[in-house]
């Protein structure tokens, strides 16, 4: 009883400590966005920063740090040590950014926490109009008789666009070539002109022109057709691999934030997504908003790596490739 007792009045002091602390933030909050203003991982970031602002009572001031395909600015919300840094970048700089390249300053996988899923969207293989062909099976006939001819495109080396097609025309055999952007709009405007001839772009990127004409789409990938594209099959309707295969934007944290603070984050993610308004800002961009827990975001990052890791590995595709 009386241990009981002591332990019962030793409760308020070991608590104190806890009600010491002063709330976070306590001062404006940095988002580093691995992209320029504009872009989508930039609209979801704001998206989710006007919320904060709202929740925390502090200022969320968006800092875009453009550049080395997203891994600069990845890198630097890795290294922030003040406690009120947070960053928003994709799946590359986000995952398997390190497997592409060893000499890379970060690795994803251990030197970002993850906090949440923003928002992801599924990819369409589409080729320009000029290109006879109407499905991914006479895509493949086709380039097997003009080896060489192709040229495909993407918004950079390593980009999910670009290990999608490249791991497709090393199962079948195909001689294309990989032209890399330095941006989305640059390698849509490259499509459209014919001076490439097929990409697997985020479907956002391209839903415009495959509804204009200006692109023809083959196939999505992802797990379910997409309702601005009902008539456009799934690469797993057409035999090829695409099932889980997305776009994503993720906020991350630090490794050094507590816990509990990212659970917190990750919680005013959620209610931020689950707002209407919010989420059709970021269905406009053609994304599909989400709002997951860390632990998902965290098995969506190791799916990630067991699955692009060893096409990387066996493709040999770096940096420079």
């Amino acid at each position: 009883m009386q241990a009981t007792r002591r332990a019962a009045l030793a409760l308020p002091v070991l608590a104190a400590p806890a009600l010491a602390q002063p709330a976070w933030p306590d001062r404006p909050v940095r988002i580093i966005v691995s992209f320029p203003g504009g872009s989508t991982p930039d609209i979801a970031a704001r998206a989710v920063a006007t919320h904060f602002q709202q929740v925390f009572g502090q200022p969320f001031v968006i800092d875009n740090r453009a550049g080395g395909g997203g891994t600069i600015g990845a890198e630097a919300a890795a290294r922030a040590t003040d406690g009120h840094t947070l960053g928003v970048t994709i799946g590359g700089p986000g995952s398997i950014a390190k497997i592409l390249n060893p000499a890379l300053a970060y690795d994803p996988v251990t030197e970002l926490q993850p906090v949440s899923l923003l928002a992801r969207m599924p990819l369409v293989l589409a080729v320009n109009p000029n290109v006879p062909v109407r499905s991914v099976a006479e895509l493949i006939a086709y380039a097997k008789a003009n080896p060489g001819k192709l040229n495909y495109g993407s918004v950079g080396v390593g980009s999910t666009g670009h290990m999608l097609v490249a791991e497709m025309a090393a199962r079948h055999g195909l001689d294309m070539t990989h032209v890399p952007f330095r941006s989305v709009p640059q390698s849509v405007t490259e499509i459209v002109a014919g001076r490439i001839e097929l990409m697997a772009a985020a479907a956002g990127s391209v839903l415009g022109q495959a509804r204009g004409g200006q692109v023809r789409a083959l196939a999505v990938s992802g797990d379910a057709r997409m309702a601005q594209l009902p008539d456009v099959p799934l690469l797993t309707e057409a035999g090829e691999p695409g099932a889980g295969i997305y776009a994503w934007i993720a906020l991350f944290a630090p490794t050094n934030m507590p816990a509990d603070r990212v659970a917190r984050i990750a919680q005013e993610v959620g209610r931020a997504l689950s707002n209407p308004e919010t989420g059709r800002t970021l269905e406009a961009a053609g994304f599909e908003p989400l709002g997951t827990p860390p632990a998902l975001l965290q098995a969506l990052i190791q799916s990630e790596v067991a699955h692009w890791g060893p096409i990387i590995r066996r493709l040999n595709i770096r940096p420079e490739s």
